[in-house]
């Protein structure tokens, strides 16, 4: 039997963390669960501890942030010689036979595999219908096997499961971003190296990120973030996308109506060096772990 290890990285996450440790509990493939905790203060990690008194805690003591937090729970994985590790969101939880399923679609190729992501009341969530629906949709045309793996460009990393060879070949995320663009990287490094990134229809996994609005001023700074996505992608022109991107964000501020992106010129160019170092950086095997 393959060993998974469960990583949720929490951060005030007392809304969702019963229904994401009960989930693992009834899983039927059995998984251990590591539960990075970046700071909460919500009371996430005395009910956690009252309610799953086994479940093993790391706290950080600060919000490091969706991948460095990551990054502690995959060098476990490594460590303790688990088979795969599953990403889990503080807002997500798992079906049933969601973790047997993907481990037997899994094949060597696969780095990363997700199941059908649907939003609380059970429809496809908005971000994975974007992003997915169309390779899902045409490659379900008329065929089922509960093992089809379909080859996508992109899934969000709220549901994961990422294979050992891929932790050792990809490694962790980077530390070029905070908070959002972290799995978009990964996945880019993960094609530089070879590896796929699959959905399975068989499978399916809640998160429910309904409810939550960004004041448009986020909204627009996180648009901003797909500059640095983009010039971090090993599989690009550095030399073009530098440029090209300071075109995109002063298209977007024109666009948009908004100085957010002009501002945000500025603080990308002066980030241009680092970024250049840690997309060098992310060409190794297992770099930043």
């Amino acid at each position: 039997m393959p060993r998974i290890l469960v990583i949720i990285v929490t951060y005030n996450a007392l809304k969702w963390i019963k229904k994401g440790l009960k989930s693992v509990e009834k899983s039927t493939l059995p998984a251990d669960v590591l539960l990075i905790d970046n700071g909460s203060t919500d009371g996430t990690l005395p009910l956690v501890r009252t309610d799953w008194p086994g479940t093993r805690i790391i706290e950080t003591g600060e919000n490091l942030g969706f991948g460095a937090a990551n990054n502690i729970g995959l060098r476990i994985a490594l460590d303790e010689g688990y088979d795969f590790a599953y990403l889990l969101n503080q807002d997500a939880w798992l079906e049933l036979d969601t973790l047997e399923k993907l481990v037997a679609a899994h094949r060597q190729e696969w780095g990363v595999l997700s199941p059908m992501q649907l939003d609380a009341r059970g429809r496809r969530d908005k971000r994975f219908r974007k992003k997915c629906g169309k390779y899902v949709e045409r490659a379900l045309q008329g065929y089922h096997n509960d093992r089809l793996v379909v080859e996508v460009p992109f899934v969000m990393a709220a549901h994961w499961l990422v294979s050992r060879h891929a932790i050792e070949t990809v490694g962790g995320f980077s530390p070029a971003f905070k908070q959002y663009g972290e799995d978009d990287n990964w996945i880019d490094r993960l094609h530089w190296h070879g590896l796929q990134c699959g959905v399975v229809p068989a499978a399916r996994a809640v998160h429910d990120r309904g409810g939550r609005k960004l004041p448009r001023e986020k909204k627009m700074r996180l648009k901003c973030i797909a500059a640095v996505v983009k010039v971090s992608n090993p599989n690009r022109s550095w030399r073009w996308m530098r440029i090209r991107e300071v075109l995109e964000l002063v298209g977007m501020g024109v666009k948009n109506l908004s100085a957010i992106p002009w501002k945000f010129i500025r603080e990308f160019r002066g980030r241009l060096p680092e970024l250049q170092e840690l997309r060098e950086q992310s060409k190794q095997k297992g770099a930043f772990l």
